[in-house]
C-alpha cells in the first residue's frame, strides 16, 4: 500500500504525530497512521512497540483539543516478523480539532488533503467552530448530581483496570463547568433509562409473548443483560441426517453481539429514546435512535469508517473490552450478513438478522426426537422450573464446580476469553440462581442445583 488520503506512514515516532492525528480527526473519513513503516511502504519495525503505544496514547490524550478520547485506537501488529504500531482515527464530531500548544489557529488546525496534513484556513476554522455540536452528551448536565458508580468500578476492575479518584474527569463525565453530565447519568448505578427486549410468537407484532425490561442501572450492565438474554434465545439447531449430525445456531453470535453493542454505543441518547430489541419467529430486529452521523454516507458506513456519535461511551466500552477495535463492528457483521440487513432512515437505524432456519422458536422443543430439526436443550420454562444455561455458561459452571475458589482472571485464561466476558457469564449464572458467592473476594462459589 502507498500513502493516501486515509493512510500515513511514519518510520518512527515523530514530533509531528499530533498534527497528523488532528488532520484525520478533521477529515470526514478519519484514517490510519502506521508507525514502523517508511514513506515508501517498507516495513522497518520498532524495537519496543509496546512502549511506543503507551507514549502515543499519552500524547494524544494531553495534546489535542477538544478531547479525542474515544475517537482513536492504538494497536500493536506484527508484519513480516517486525512489530509496528497502528493508530486508527475516526472523524470527530466536534471539529475543528487542533494541537493544544498552537491553539485554534492555522498553526494548530490541520485537515487531510491527499496524502498530507494541510493547515486549515482561518475562515474555515471559524465556520467549523460555528457548526460544532453543542448538544453532545458530554455537554448536557445530568438532572441528578448525587450519582454513584460502584457498577462502573466493578467492570473496570474485572477488565484489569482501576478507576482513581479523578475518574469523572479522566472519563469525561463532567461538563465544562464541572457538573456531572449525561454520560455520567447513563453510567451511574441508578437512572431512568429503560431497555426493552420483546419476544413475539410469529413474524409480526400482534402476539407479544414476552416483554423483558432491563436498565435503570449502569448502561454497561444493561448492555450485558441484553447480550445474555439474546444469547439465551440464540438456540442451537441440530439437523440429523443419515450420514451426520449438523449443528448451527439461529444467528451468528459474533455478529449479533457486535450489533447489540453498536446499538448502545451509537444510539442518540439526547432524544431520550434507548435502543430496542425484538425477537420474532424468523428474525431479530435491533433498532437504535438516530440515523447515520452527519457527514457519513452509507457507503462509508459499510466500509467501516467510524464517526462515533458518543465518543465518551465508546471510550468506556473500549476500556472494558466491550468494543474490541474502533471501526470493527460493521465489518464483523457484514462477514455473516449482507448490507440488505441494514435499514436506514432519518431518525433510526435498524438491523434485521434472519434466522438460519425458519422455524417457530416456540415450537422447537416440542419436536419428536426422530424429527430432522430439534433443539439442543430446553429453553426458558415456568418460574421455579429448571435453570437453562447456554453452552458457554455451562462450561463456566463446570469449571467452578471443579474449583469453587477459581478466580475470574484464571477462568479467563482457561477459556481463552477476556475477563469482562467471564464477568458477563458469571453474572448470568448468578442471576439465574445457579451460583451464589460466599465470603466476598476471598470466598468461594456455592453451586445450586441446576
Amino acid at each position: 500500500m502507498t500513502e493516501s488520503n486515509r493512510i500515513e506512514y511514519k518510520k518512527q515516532l515523530t514530533p509531528e504525530l499530533e498534527k497528523e492525528v488532528v488532520a484525520f480527526l478533521n477529515y470526514k473519513e478519519g484514517g490510519n497512521i502506521f508507525i514502523g513503516i517508511d514513506k515508501y511502504g517498507v516495513i522497518v519495525g520498532l524495537e519496543d512497540a509496546d512502549h511506543v503505544q503507551l507514549i502515543i496514547k499519552d500524547r494524544l490524550k494531553n495534546n489535542i483539543v477538544p478531547s479525542c478520547m474515544g475517537l482513536f485506537d492504538v494497536v500493536c501488529e506484527n508484519r513480516d516478523g517486525k512489530d509496528i504500531v497502528k493508530i486508527i482515527i475516526a472523524s470527530g464530531s466536534e471539529k475543528p480539532y487542533y494541537v493544544r500548544k498552537n491553539g485554534m489557529s492555522e498553526k494548530g488546525c490541520f485537515i487531510r488533503v491527499g496524502s498530507s496534513a494541510e493547515p486549515i484556513p482561518q475562515k474555515m476554522i471559524d465556520e467549523l467552530f460555528a457548526k460544532r455540536t453543542r448538544n453532545s452528551l458530554g455537554k448536557i448536565k445530568s438532572n441528578q448530581q448525587n450519582l454513584k458508580f460502584e457498577q462502573l468500578q466493578i467492570y473496570y476492575e474485572a477488565s484489569g483496570k482501576k478507576l482513581n479518584n479523578q475518574f469523572t474527569t479522566n472519563l469525561e463525565l463532567l461538563t465544562e463547568k464541572g457538573a456531572l453530565n449525561y454520560v455520567a447519568y447513563l453510567m451511574a448505578d441508578n437512572n431512568n433509562t429503560s431497555i426493552k427486549v420483546a419476544k413475539y410468537k410469529g413474524e409480526g407484532r400482534a402476539d407479544l409473548i414476552e416483554s423483558n425490561e432491563y436498565g435503570f442501572c449502569s448502561l454497561i450492565k444493561a448492555t450485558k443483560q441484553v447480550i445474555d438474554k439474546i444469547e439465551l434465545e440464540n438456540k442451537t439447531i441440530t439437523k440429523i441426517t443419515a450420514k451426520e449430525r449438523q449443528e448451527k445456531r439461529l444467528w451468528n453470535d459474533v455478529a449479533l453481539r457486535e450489533a447489540i453493542v453498536n446499538a448502545f454505543v451509537h444510539n442518540d441518547f439526547t432524544r431520550e429514546v434507548p435502543p430496542k430489541f425484538e425477537i420474532f419467529s424468523d428474525r431479530i430486529e435491533i433498532t437504535s435512535t438516530g440515523g447515520l452521523p452527519e457527514g457519513l454516507s452509507q457507503d462509508e458506513f459499510f466500509e467501516g469508517f467510524s464517526v462515533p456519535r458518543n465518543k465518551e461511551i465508546m471510550r468506556i466500552y473500549k476500556d472494558i473490552d466491550l468494543v474490541e477495535q474502533l471501526g470493527s463492528g460493521v465489518p464483523r457483521i457484514l462477514e455473516s450478513y449482507g448490507k440488505e440487513c441494514f435499514k436506514f432512515s432519518d431518525n433510526f437505524l435498524r438491523m434485521i438478522f434472519p434466522a438460519n432456519a425458519v422455524v417457530d422458536l416456540n415450537q422447537i422443543t416440542a419436536q419428536p426426537a426422530d424429527e430432522q430439526v430439534k433443539d439442543s436443550g430446553p429453553i426458558g420454562g415456568p418460574i421455579g422450573g429448571p435453570i437453562t444455561l447456554t453452552p458457554r455458561q455451562q462450561e463456566v459452571l463446570d469449571h467452578i464446580k471443579n474449583d469453587p475458589k477459581l478466580s475470574r482472571r484464571r477462568l479467563a485464561e482457561i477459556l481463552d476469553i477476556n475477563v469482562s466476558a467471564v464477568q458477563t457469564h458469571i453474572e448470568a449464572l448468578r442471576d439465574k440462581g445457579a451460583i451464589v458467592r460466599v465470603g466476598g473476594n476471598r470466598g468461594y462459589w456455592k453451586i445450586k442445583k441446576v
